[in-house]
């Protein structure tokens, strides 16, 4: 218990517990927060959340603190972080029900696959590559832009770039999942 419990892990955790704080900032009553103050709050706590997902890895790569609970856990956070705020998100009406049952769907997909792999032998067949990293950094860009709804970021509004920055994350979602599936199949007719 004591190996699991690494200061990369500690990271991964409070990932995982800041993401009711994301969600419930709307939830308060009306005149404890402003609709501006509610949106950066949420956008800051969401950013402040995907840099430890960065922090984690690379703490845990550097001080060789990699662990399989670690490994397990890490991927859980950022699913359950990033679906998180794609359903307040959807309820705000900020994004299309569309994308978000692209990005979401294509998680539970991809996350069942990689369990089956691993079952028959063949996890390394569908490893994470380039293609889903470049996808979760534009997730986790698109998301807090979206979250401060309208504000400016330069000369066009946050809520603009987020937004075409998302429609370029589900683009790339179902890239990597068709990839993913093909990877799979690779590896599937490798063991027959």
């Amino acid at each position: 218990m004591l190996r699991t419990m690494t200061l990369p892990t500690l990271l991964t955790w409070l990932r995982v517990a800041s993401i009711p704080l994301v969600v419930g900032v709307y939830a308060l009553p009306a005149h404890w927060l402003s609709v501006h103050e509610r949106n950066l709050f949420a956008s800051c706590l969401f950013v402040l959340a995907a840099l430890t997902d960065w922090f984690d890895g690379f703490l845990a790569r550097r001080w060789n603190q990699v662990s399989a609970f670690g490994a397990f856990l890490d991927p859980v956070a950022d699913k359950l972080m990033v679906s998180a705020a794609l359903l307040v998100l959807l309820q705000l009406g900020r994004i299309e029900a569309l994308v978000a049952l692209i990005i979401i769907g294509r998680e539970i997909a991809i996350s069942a696959l990689r369990e089956w792999m691993a079952r028959i032998g063949r996890s390394r067949a569908v490893a994470v590559n380039w293609l889903g990293k470049v996808k979760t950094a534009t997730q986790m860009v698109a998301i807090p832009l979206l979250l401060l709804d309208g504000r400016p970021f330069g000369l066009v509004p946050a809520a603009q770039w987020g937004g075409w920055l998302l429609d370029i994350a589900a683009a790339l979602t179902l890239w990597s999942m068709l990839y993913y599936f093909k990877l799979a199949l690779a590896g599937i007719r490798l063991s027959d």
